[in-house]
């Protein structure tokens, strides 16, 4: 039988690169190391490392190290669960959202959630929804803030709404003084894309894509190359609702094309009281502040 003291020894050992320096980390002898790691082995039936200094790993230890790493995580995360529960501490969340949903709401709601549970600690990140939906795969994050989630069987989803699509541009730009364009319209920008406009399938946005000579990911250095007028771009509002010095937002109709945000969690997953106290506070802030857009022009 496999237990976490034998995966606790091969990823300490792996990590430190050699057998003397992992039984030092773990405070014992490489003697005793080495007897657990030759344990483990011959319960696997294979070899987790080349050399008997265990310094470089096979291709199956190496297989092995992401799943012992990943367990141990777990495991960790379990037991600082059961000791907050056990000890009346109320733990800790770790969210990541999309950046113009964790630029626009979250420090409103980080504020108003933590008036009401002081002792909650939270972990925000931004990154895009294709890095939310593997950290949330992978167990580093508990959840997640995203932009079109897509249906899967292991995730739970809540709608939290909808913000329309527009261009942005420079304040001082002429088209800035529009209150609204045509998608039809774009056709002769210079636009700088990004991953979320280019699933918009309207016909003068497509001409804009493929005359593109710049593709941004990040949204801050995205913006940044707005303000310095190297192109326009074409964004949810969100991004910008906040107010951004020296840019201007632009909605686009015929027809208005919505960009969707969803808070995810890992269905198969029972939350922490945190954790839950936080989707809770999230779901009711947003159905508050976030009022339902509409195709309507």
């Amino acid at each position: 039988m496999i237990k976490t003291e034998m995966l606790r020894a091969f990823a300490r050992v792996a990590q430190a690169g050699s057998l003397a320096a992992g039984a030092r980390a773990l405070g014992r002898t490489p003697s005793a190391v080495s007897m657990t790691l030759k344990s483990l082995e011959e319960h696997l039936g294979q070899p987790l490392f080349e050399t008997e200094r265990k310094n470089r790993l096979t291709a199956f230890g190496t297989f092995a190290l992401e799943l012992a790493t990943r367990e141990l995580e777990h495991f960790g995360r379990t037991v600082k669960a059961l000791e907050d529960a056990a000890g009346a501490r109320t733990g800790e969340v770790r969210i990541a959202a999309v950046p113009s949903y964790a630029s626009a709401n979250l420090p409103e709601i980080a504020v108003g959630f933590q008036r009401i549970h002081p002792n909650i600690r939270l972990d925000i990140r931004d990154m895009d929804t294709a890095s939310i939906l593997r950290e949330l795969e992978r167990e580093r994050i508990d959840l997640g803030i995203v932009s079109d989630a897509p249906h899967r069987a292991a995730l739970t989803r809540v709608r939290l709404g909808a913000d329309a699509f527009g261009l942005v541009t420079r304040a001082d730009d002429p088209l800035a003084r529009r209150d609204r364009l045509r998608w039809s319209e774009l056709g002769g920008v210079k636009l700088l894309t990004n991953p979320l406009c280019e699933r918009i399938e309207a016909p003068g946005l497509q001409s804009a894509i493929s005359g593109a000579r710049l593709r941004v990911h990040n949204t801050t250095t995205l913006l940044s190359m707005v303000r310095a007028g190297l192109g326009v771009t074409v964004l949810p509002e969100l991004v910008v609702r906040s107010g951004v010095p020296g840019l201007a937002f632009i909605r686009i109709v015929e027809p208005v094309v919505l960009r969707e945000l969803h808070l995810l969690a890992r269905g198969r997953d029972t939350p922490s009281p945190a954790t839950a106290a936080f989707a809770d506070f999230v779901a009711d802030w947003s159905s508050r502040m976030m009022p339902v857009a509409s195709g309507e022009t």
